[in-house]
């Protein structure tokens, strides 16, 4: 294997030499020391998201098995800047008492996780897919539980490492239905995309591939665990969930559905369509109920993700573009709310809305990043996910569907109103004993302006658009 190859895998090259390293360090660091180690990760992270961004070329290895271009590239740049966040919001709790002694264990786990989604994304056969999912899996279920002496958090755990095994299952399951689909039996993306025809075994092939990816991504009906394992694992690990995970999976059924199934859009074009109604709607609806923020967020999550799925409804590039432009918006506006959650928790142990009343008058800079996170989720100017949802609606309206157009309004509707019941808390309803005013540590706020000048810049930066739009002509 040449440098040049070496290259082509960067990401996981470079994942896999930073837990390697972490973990000798810890070897070497005195137990009394061992959360400095958790600034090491940040570094290690930092640099590996810098070279993420570097040019590269595009290339296949392992008889392609593994492959990559400028796409794929920038969608593990985007999981690396969502990664990076997480673990500068996460350094607080990561210093607690009952948490020092695990700083390289969580790192570890992190790292892990995503090696696993960067080889998921850049599968060219579903053998390789399925090792990438697997490895991604595994180790946030073990972090779901990583608070082990807390019911909640061991409950969560095993809830996550279950289902997702029932949901792998179910992939495959559908696998073995393509492979038998396809003539010599092969599972390259190639092939497979070669003998793709709405045949009956085919076609039930893809639908239960689809309906274990759907899983990954909290599509309705395949969302009943992320309420219960968002409530119950730590807040840092929670956000990872609803951010990066859901990303993943999301850039790999962008990958399979516009390449390998191109071939079926009539047949998932319906289904999705049928998918992203229920999971805005029923997202939405649940989410009006909750009163603590982690279920109150996975809800959000869940209808939000129904709104992403409208680029994949449309078989367009727009809609291809608009998936990868939104997912970039989402990660900073859901991370910014998760931040402030976590900021909060990690100093009071408060997650319900009502703990949020009269927030602004003590600590008005918390507040006035929620209430932009939060305008962005649901799509408010000048907020960056306003352009984001702009784009999904365009991309289905190009294609005259008009009916999903106006129920995703109504569902955009929706959601303003439960988002605003968390800023009406925090600048209207009035306390006699708001939350003490404190102040975060240097990591949070840096990762909390990050957040605010992402959803801030992404949104009027239209060369961002522009660039995604023009890599995407590549997949």
């Amino acid at each position: 294997m040449m440098w040049s190859d070496v290259f082509l895998m960067r990401n996981e090259v470079l994942l896999t030499i930073a837990a390697f390293l972490i973990l000798c360090v810890e070897l070497m660091v005195e137990p009394a020391r061992r959360q400095r180690i958790s600034t090491l990760g940040i570094l290690f992270m930092a640099v590996i998201t810098v070279v993420g961004f570097m040019p590269t070329q595009s290339g296949v290895l392992f008889g392609a098995m593994y492959q990559t271009n400028d796409y794929i590239a920038l969608m593990k740049a985007i999981l690396n800047v969502g990664t990076l966040v997480v673990l500068l919001q996460s350094v607080t709790w990561l210093h607690k008492e009952n948490n020092q002694d695990k700083v390289s264990e969580y790192l570890v786990l992190i790292f892990s996780t995503l090696i696993g989604m960067d080889f998921m994304i850049s599968s060219g056969h579903f053998l390789m897919f399925t090792l990438g999912l697997e490895l991604a899996t595994i180790p946030i279920a073990a972090l779901a539980a990583f608070q082990k002496y807390e019911a909640r958090s061991s409950e969560a755990g095993i809830k996550m490492l279950l289902l997702a095994a029932l949901s792998s299952g179910v992939t495959l399951f559908g696998l073995s239905f393509l492979y038998a689909a396809t003539p010599g039996g092969s599972l390259y993306f190639a092939d497979v995309q070669a003998a793709a025809q709405p045949s009956t075994m085919f076609t039930l092939g893809f639908l239960f591939f689809l309906s274990g990816l759907a899983f990954k991504i909290s599509l309705v009906p395949f969302h009943l665990w992320t309420a219960d394992v968002y409530e119950g694992a730590p807040i840092n690990i929670s956000s990872y969930l609803s951010v990066i995970s859901k990303a993943a999976a999301s850039f790999i059924l962008v990958i399979v559905l516009f390449t390998v199934f191109r071939s079926l859009q009539m047949v998932w074009t319906n289904a999705l369509a049928v998918i992203a109604v229920l999971t805005m709607t029923i997202g939405n609806l649940f989410a009006i109920r909750q009163q603590n923020l982690k279920r109150f967020l996975a809800f959000s999550s869940i209808a939000q993700a129904g709104f992403l799925l409208l680029g994949a409804v449309s078989g367009s590039q727009l809609g291809m573009t608009s998936i990868m432009y939104f997912m970039l918006i989402y990660v900073f506006s859901n991370l910014g709310a998760f931040g402030v959650v976590s900021a909060i928790s990690n100093q009071y142990g408060k997650e319900h809305i009502d703990d949020y009343n009269g927030l602004y008058r003590s600590n008005p800079m918390l507040s006035l990043t929620m209430m932009l996170s939060l305008f962005s989720l649901a799509g408010i100017p000048p907020a960056a996910g306003f352009f984001g949802k702009l784009f999904l609606f365009g991309s289905i309206a190009q294609h005259g569907m008009y009916t999903l157009l106006i129920i995703a309004t109504v569902n955009a509707t929706i959601s303003l109103y439960y988002y605003l019941l968390v800023v009406k808390a925090m600048f209207i309803v009035k306390s006699d004993t708001p939350l003490a005013h404190f102040r975060s540590d240097n990591w949070m706020r840096a990762s909390l302006v990050v957040c605010v000048a992402g959803i801030l810049v992404i949104g009027f930066a239209s060369v961002i658009f522009d660039s995604m739009f023009g890599i995407s002509i590549g997949l």
